[in-house]
């Protein structure tokens, strides 16, 4: 289970970027999960609990947001961003092109705190 290490990371930067910004707790960590970054949210989760026991983060909440592949369609007809369904087929919704310009979808990053200052 990746999940474990990628939790301990992740308390690891929080716990700097609280420590920087002279927090005394820390009650949330806002993250960005991306459909194609492989991590199980549920898993992670789960590591997360254990990865903050004895940390400033120890009984703050990981929220996580999750979102979806995004691709863009170059053809002339489209030439903007779509959302698309599955992972099986990187085509454009409207026009069926293939793509292969993914603008998100691999995100996995720290983007806010919700921290307690004395």
């Amino acid at each position: 289970m990746h999940e474990l290490s990628i939790a301990y990371s992740l308390v690891q930067n929080a716990s700097e970027a609280a420590q920087q910004a002279g927090a005394r707790k820390v009650n949330k960590v806002f993250l960005r999960l991306g459909k194609l970054s492989g991590v199980v949210k549920e898993a992670l989760l789960f590591g997360y609990d254990i990865a903050t026991k004895g940390t400033p983060l120890e009984g703050s909440e990981l929220v996580i947001q999750a979102l979806p592949v995004v691709i863009y369609c170059a053809s002339p007809q489209c030439q903007q961003e779509f959302a698309i369904s599955g992972l099986q087929g990187f085509r454009c919704p409207k026009c069926n092109q293939p793509s292969n310009q993914i603008r998100q979808g691999r995100e996995l990053e720290i983007e806010k705190l919700e921290i307690e200052v004395d």
